[in-house]
């Protein structure tokens, strides 16, 4: 079982660690569209919060800290749901779509890093696989 948690550890940060570094690459391009949305300035924002997103995802891949490293991505998570993928502020039928299909993909993925973090509680040093057990143990 050990095994399934790694696997699911690593696709998951996977996913933000790709973020990361498009975060980080194409910094211009998101604070433009972060800017659009209201959150500004927007580069410091987009850098900022891809500086998170590649700390949480290492530390979730390499199973060091694995809570630190899954509240790093839940507050981002949190912070991009609200601020960039706000539908309820539509007028326009398709663009609220598109937004609410973005706020609950964030929503679920925070789902996904309540239960990493929980799994890091919970278990702590017993979760196995793992470089470090969690920090706020």
């Amino acid at each position: 079982m050990e095994v399934l948690f790694l696997i699911g550890r690593i696709l998951f940060g996977v996913l933000f660690l790709g973020s990361s570094i498009a975060h980080l690459t194409q910094s211009a391009a998101m604070a433009g569209y972060a800017e659009a949305k209201g959150v500004k300035p927007g580069r410091p924002a987009v850098i900022g919060s891809g500086l998170v997103i590649l700390v949480g995802s290492v530390l979730v891949i390499l199973g060091i800290w694995i809570d630190v490293g899954a509240i790093l991505i839940g507050l981002f998570l949190l912070s991009t749901a609200i601020l960039m993928h706000p539908f309820w502020r539509e007028q326009d039928a398709q663009a609220r779509q598109m937004e609410m299909i973005q706020f609950q993909k964030d929503t679920g993925l925070l789902g996904a890093s309540l239960i990493l973090l929980y799994m890091a509680w919970e278990f702590g040093d017993d979760v196995g696989l793992q470089i470090v057990g969690p920090l706020f143990a």
